[in-house]
């Protein structure tokens, strides 16, 4: 009888754990996050992480920073990553190439350029002029980055190819060190390193490609169309997060933004981290929300347009899905 007891009680400790699991328990998903680049611009991101935003939804988030376009694209389409996070420009270039998995843009992180203008020499009034005849180093050809410098070149008369030295093969990641080192009168650089040389004497900010090449979508959440299909709960509770976040940093001070992201840019102070925040908040730079419209995709289209980038014009409905945010934002 002892042994049938002993026996008894074991099958009814095992039915109480399925039962708790099946009724009790939240499963944990991960979900897999392929950045193009670690930067401030990217900060409603890395405060959904910090926050437990995600953690809230169920994810468990795990973040790899892939460094360039083309590696977070190749990653995403190989399957490194469930969704990446890159300019929607790359969306474009994989479906021109016939894609029977189209790359879909569903949650929108930034909404203007991140770069800005730097300077060699301490210019105190600054034209776009001053550009004419220098050296400029800028980033890859066919990169967002690169495609709304010219496109801001061009809008004050300068002729990227004819009225400037354009390097353009310098390596995504070696940009600020190659400038530092001597190459170049002007760069195009991203936060924090823009204010970093400033700091430090290297180069000096006179302009935003930001505010020059107005809103479109310039780093979104995007995956594969059959991810989304597959799993569109763990899409809708990824947009949630975000969209948490993104009022988060809208609606607290830079001060606080800068504090709790200060984890992913260990050797930039908290005060420059601040600074930067600030900058691209007053100038409309993050998404206050996930939702990518129409006039900000025929923006992006026009600039790769002008840049001579556009394999294809791509239909707004095509590449682009609004639902799952205007669901999250009808909550």
């Amino acid at each position: 009888m002892k042994g049938l007891r002993i026996a008894l009680s074991i099958l009814l400790s095992f039915a109480l754990i399925a039962a708790l699991a099946a009724c009790g328990g939240s499963k944990t998903e991960k979900v897999r996050i392929a950045e193009v680049t670690r930067s401030i611009f990217y900060a409603p991101q890395y405060v959904a992480i910090e926050k437990g935003f995600f953690e809230e939804e169920g994810l468990e988030v795990e973040l790899t920073t892939t460094w360039g376009g083309d590696k977070t694209m190749t990653t995403l389409l190989a399957d490194g990553a469930d969704v990446a996070l890159v300019g929607s420009e790359t969306s474009i270039y994989v479906y021109a190439q016939g894609s029977n998995d189209p790359i879909i843009n569903f949650a929108q992180l930034t909404q203007t350029d991140g770069t800005f203008l730097v300077s060699r020499e301490k210019l105190d009034n600054f034209t776009w002029d001053d550009l004419k005849g220098s050296t400029f180093l800028g980033q890859r050809k066919g990169g967002m980055p690169q495609m709304a410098g010219e496109f801001a070149l061009k809008k004050h008369g300068i002729d990227p190819q004819n009225d400037l030295n354009l390097i353009q093969n310098v390596d995504f990641a070696n940009i600020p060190s190659a400038f530092a080192s001597g190459t170049g009168e002007f760069v195009q650089l991203f936060e924090p390193q823009a204010s970093i040389f400033e700091a430090e004497g290297i180069g000096y900010i006179v302009a935003s490609f930001g505010e020059e090449s107005g809103h479109l979508p310039y780093t979104t959440f995007m995956a594969k169309e059959s991810y989304l299909k597959e799993n569109p709960e763990t899409a809708e509770k990824f947009t949630r997060a975000l969209y948490k976040a993104q009022q988060w940093v809208e609606n607290n001070p830079a001060s606080e933004t800068a504090k709790v992201i200060l984890p992913y840019f260990e050797d930039t102070s908290v005060e420059l981290i601040e600074t930067v925040v600030d900058r691209y908040k007053s100038q409309g730079s993050f998404a206050t929300d996930p939702i990518l419209d129409q006039e900000e995709w025929d923006n992006l289209q026009n600039i790769m347009d002008t840049a001579g980038e556009l394999p294809q014009y791509v239909e707004y409905d095509t590449l682009v899905n609004t639902t799952i945010a205007e669901e999250v934002m009808e909550e």
